[in-house]
């Protein structure tokens, strides 16, 4: 037993150290209470205590497992002690909080697991509704420069990840961008609001795709499998068109990069080989639609090819080949961002069916 300043008798708490005001000294030193004050006597001086206030003044830190705790006095000096029981046990007699939230967290399992159960909730409801009403706003208030600096990026990505030159003839090559450049004529942006390009589809594939400005993809497997059927290819080419005109491809890239910050937001430092998994993935994403955007681009595809003089059943006619050629004939595609095949096909035929008459 001690006493304090008033010669009551003190009761010590706990061993650390004091860390005096505006001082980097660390004395050893020792933590007494008496009545409703606490006290600090560095260790073998006599004399009036180092520090002392009442304990309903003093500001003492959250427990987070075995992290020393600091007793912070009024006049700025601070006391640390590594006695974390010690100080839990003054302070559930005192009838005080003795623990932080966050180690109760740290120590009480079933919080911890129902806590983060939370943050997957969270993440699930701001991906689910947050999300796309954000993606929205974002399309409207995105100026003509930010779609074409997206494409190129997403392009020149492709390009040295996954693509290659086309190894079609440029007579070929020639000739379907004329008809393109007619069809796409009959487009709401015109002919001058988009590009074609040949490519080397490579793992893709068999595909086309647009980006967001109207660059136009379409590989050479795809113009392969159409086996010269000019109006089979496009249709597809008027499908693309329509994801460009219903601005599919700027929600898929707000979108996937919306999701990429939303995975990071969670994860937190995911480093840079992450990172680059993400953006890489973010312009692979942005190339795939939900059903009901390849839906809406299949009207479009119908109408602008009946409107440009074409056979408006031609993109039909073209997953008809995919199911007899590929065996796609289940809910999914065997072009990966193309889901739906057979389901699609007769909704097609309907279309054409009803333009005809």
């Amino acid at each position: 037993m001690a006493s304090d300043v008033t010669g009551n008798a003190a009761r010590i708490i706990a061993r650390g150290h004091w860390h005096p005001p505006r001082s980097s000294k660390a004395l050893a030193a020792t933590l007494l209470v008496s009545d409703t004050t606490l006290l600090v006597r560095i260790d073998g001086e006599a004399g009036d205590p180092a520090a002392f206030n009442d304990a309903r003044r003093v500001t003492i830190s959250d427990r987070i497992g075995n992290i020393p705790r600091r007793i912070g006095f009024v006049d700025g000096s601070t006391f640390e002690t590594a006695d974390n029981d010690a100080i839990d046990g003054w302070l559930r007699k005192t009838r005080s909080r003795h623990h932080g939230f966050v180690h109760e967290l740290e120590r009480f399992h079933p919080r911890l697991i129902a806590f983060v159960l939370g943050i997957v909730l969270l993440g699930g409801l701001v991906y689910r509704f947050a999300l796309p009403a954000l993606v929205e706003v974002a399309v409207a208030v995105t100026p003509p420069v930010v779609p074409k600096l997206m494409s190129s990026g997403t392009l020149a990505s492709l390009d040295q990840t996954v693509f290659s030159k086309s190894g079609l003839p440029e007579a070929q090559q020639n000739e379907l961008t004329a008809k393109f450049e007619a069809l796409a004529e009959h487009s709401a942006r015109g002919r001058d609001g988009y590009n074609l390009n040949f490519r080397k589809g490579g793992v893709i594939g068999p595909n086309a795709f647009a980006l967001p400005d109207g660059t136009l993809v379409i590989t050479d497997e795809l113009i392969d499998l159409a086996a010269g059927d000019s109006e089979m290819i496009l249709g597809v080419l008027a499908h693309e068109i329509g994801h460009v005109e219903k601005t599919h491809s700027l929600r898929q890239v707000y979108r996937a990069a919306g999701t990429a910050g939303l995975i990071m937001l969670i994860a937190g430092d995911i480093g840079s080989a992450g990172e680059d998994i993400l953006t890489n993935g973010a312009a692979l994403v942005s190339l795939s639609y939900s059903r009901s955007a390849e839906s809406e681009a299949d009207h479009v595809s119908v109408e602008l090819m009946s409107k440009a003089g074409h056979d408006p059943a031609a993109i039909g006619r073209f997953f008809e080949l995919i199911e007899k050629k590929l065996g796609d004939s289940g809910e999914t595609s065997i072009l990966s961002t193309h889901p739906g095949t057979p389901e699609r096909r007769r909704q097609i035929d309907q279309w054409a069916k009803e333009i005809v008459k």
